[in-house]
């Protein structure tokens, strides 16, 4: 018995959560039919109107191509492994998208073959290849293009080390005029401690205009001083910056950094701002040498692109020492409320929360309580009294946890599981870190976190995946003999430069391996965002397990996952993301699971879709590829669907 419970979820062990052209006015999410940028449309929204494949005919989806991109490293070769968390974008022809060992490839869209490839290392920068988890490219255009110049067309994409690449989007050669002969480097710039540990830009560069957008994540949990959160606008021709907006106080550079931008971040053309989502200021479980407010931290602002001026900020988390850094794009959407169509922002959490602004003050949609929370009981530190909590919508994941709720997949772990919770500090929701032990429900991979969230304009529901898992978070004193001789061995478990600790994180779970939170520990949920109601909810997805992978825990328990769901006009939801490597297909008003096909590995990233060739065939897409977090299985593929032709109805 104890064997087959470790295979079941033995992979929980290790599990760890992580353009339209220049001239062009943005396109309503309603009316979106292309997929140019990552989230569809540069506001995100992850909505497509295309409607070829619908609720009648998604079960006759086959698969259409597969391209294998040839960049994989797997376990046990002695390098880093490869994730694959990249969404295509749909453009200029070609379907443009990178590698984790940092190449952009450009590929048919009707066939998946590939058109041209560009890798950076091969004589334009002299660093070795490394693996990172690259989730996208930006796409830009000339307005006024010069028919005798190359370069007129750009696909722009970040790397580990804080570099944007500029690459002509025909041939795949790098645009020389842009930068060091192709690309620019966050190092050119005094980025008060940024260039010594520049920004790994996973997530996909924005166009706005003729600027390129870019900033990435920073390690903030390893130092006291870590590199301050940046974001740097760039002229799209010759990388020259035009500004920069930093998120720690300058008065605060030495005492805290961190509140990065690892999400995508989302442009509004019309208003010509930018908006971001922040995360945590570092060291992120320990705050008691950064007791001064931080208003940029954990926080949804909205910038003016003209020169990086702070239009609207609001802050979600106060004085975090959760790790409750925002992990989503925030999605700029038109919603029905009260009989009003509204601007609106709409932000999900890591605390399983949804939090709706007026796009053009800020303004909550929905009434915002400050509600006590537990105080710290660390030395130094002060926790905040209140944590901000939207009444509406209602959470759409796990919010607390009781003795009888602790869950076992027997008696004896299910007792396991009870002791370890009568031994953790645990008041609810935002327990502080603890020397003894401190239990975070939602754990710190969410609730929501990277890939969650897709809005459907012509039914008013956000569409949202969530995770419902513990986390356990200590914090040892340095002089303790706990912590003495300890090597740091991850961001979870090292001490914090510059404090009194080290962190001791990990996932709360049985001796067997299994969660010590009842299921189902994925789900898939849709809120009516005018009146913040939970419409559905169903659990997504199943746990593989036993020899190559043949039995897969019940429907009922669902999945943990990475990445998230598109919605599109013909009343389908497309996710991946979870563990078993299937792709579904849900229908928008019922919650019914419509459709489902085995992928060749884990397509933990986000779908998109287009159409393409004489007949305007629709295809979805997927990469699947693994992830390395849950340890689960690792692939190069990107996978295509369509209906036969001929079966569009």
């Amino acid at each position: 018995m104890a064997r087959f419970a470790r295979l079941i979820l033995g992979a929980l062990l290790v599990w760890d959560c992580a353009q339209t052209h220049a001239g062009e006015v943005q396109s309503d999410l309603a009316t979106n039919a292309s997929w140019s940028a990552f989230a569809g449309v540069p506001g995100g929204g992850r909505y497509s109107a295309l409607a070829q494949i619908n609720r009648e005919n998604v079960g006759e989806l086959k698969v259409a191509w597969v391209h294998h991109t040839g960049d994989l490293w797997n376990y046990g070769e002695g390098r880093r492994p490869t994730s694959y968390e990249v969404t295509p974008i749909h453009a200029n022809g070609h379907l443009y998208l990178c590698t984790p060992l940092n190449r952009i490839l450009a590929l048919d869209p009707e066939t998946g073959a590939e058109k041209w490839a560009f890798d950076p290392h091969a004589g334009l920068i002299k660093t070795p290849k490394d693996s990172n988890e690259c989730r996208g490219v930006a796409y830009w255009e000339s307005a006024k293009p010069d028919p005798g110049s190359v370069c007129q067309k750009r696909v722009f994409k970040g790397d580990r080390d804080g570099r944007i690449f500029a690459v002509d989007a025909d041939t795949g050669r790098a645009c020389s005029d842009f930068g060091h002969g192709g690309y620019v480097t966050y190092a050119d710039y005094d980025a008060r401690g940024v260039a010594g540990r520049p920004p790994n830009i996973k997530s996909p560069p924005v166009v706005l205009g003729d600027l390129v957008l870019a900033t990435g994540g920073l390690s903030s949990n390893e130092t006291i001083d870590a590199p301050d959160g940046v974001l740097r606008a760039f002229d799209a021709r010759t990388g020259e910056q035009r500004w920069e907006f930093f998120t720690i106080p300058q008065e605060m550079s030495r005492e805290a950094g961190a509140a990065d931008v690892w999400p995508p971040f989302s442009v509004d053309v019309a208003r010509n701002w930018v908006f971001l989502a922040t995360g945590s200021p570092s060291p992120d479980v320990y705050g008691g040498k950064r007791l001064a407010d931080i208003p940029y931290a954990n926080a949804v602002i909205a910038l003016d692109a003209a020169d990086g001026h702070v239009v609207w900020s609001r802050q979600l988390v106060h004085h975090d020492l959760f790790d409750y850094d925002l992990p989503e794009q925030p999605a700029l959407v038109r919603i029905r409320r009260g009989g009003e169509d509204i601007d609106a922002v709409v932000q999900i959490t890591k605390m399983g929360t949804v939090f709706v602004f007026r796009r053009d003050t800020g303004e909550p949609l929905f009434p915002i309580e400050e509600r006590p929370v537990p105080a710290s009981d660390i030395p130094g530190e002060r926790a905040s009294p209140t944590q901000p909590v939207p009444t509406a919508p209602q959470p759409f994941a796990r919010q607390t946890l009781t003795a009888d709720d602790v869950w076992g997949m027997t008696p004896w772990d299910r007792g396991k599981c009870r002791e370890m919770f009568k031994e953790l500090r645990y008041d609810g929701p935002f327990t502080p870190p603890s020397e003894r032990g401190s239990l975070l429900i939602p754990s710190n991979m969410g609730g929501g976190n990277w890939g969650g969230a897709a809005y459907d304009p012509s039914r008013n529901l956000l569409i949202v995946k969530s995770n419902n898992l513990g986390s356990v978070v200590k914090l040892v004193p340095l002089d303790s003999p706990e912590a003495r001789g300890k090597p740091d061995l991850s961001d979870r478990s090292r001490a914090m430069a510059g404090t009194p600790y080290r962190i001791e994180s990990q996932r709360w779970l049985s001796p067997w391996g299994a969660p010590c939170v009842p299921p189902p520990w994925g789900e898939i949920t849709a809120i009516d965002l005018g009146s913040g109601e939970t419409k559905w909810r169903q659990p997504l997805g199943q746990v593989s397990f036993g020899p190559f992978n043949l039995f897969k825990t019940p429907a009922a328990w669902g999945s943990p996952n990475i990445g998230g769901p598109i919605v599109t006009g013909g009343g389908v939801a497309f996710i991946a993301a979870t563990m078993d490597s299937m792709i579904r297909a849900f229908d928008i008003d019922t919650g019914r699971e419509l459709w489902r096909d085995k992928l060749p590995a884990p397509g933990m990233a986000v779908p998109m879709t287009y159409t393409a060739g004489r007949d305007q065939r629709q295809y979805v897409v997927i990469s699947a590829g693994g992830n390395t977090l849950p340890a689960t299985r690792l692939d190069d593929a990107i996978v295509a669907y369509a209906l036969p032709r001929g079966a569009a109805k």
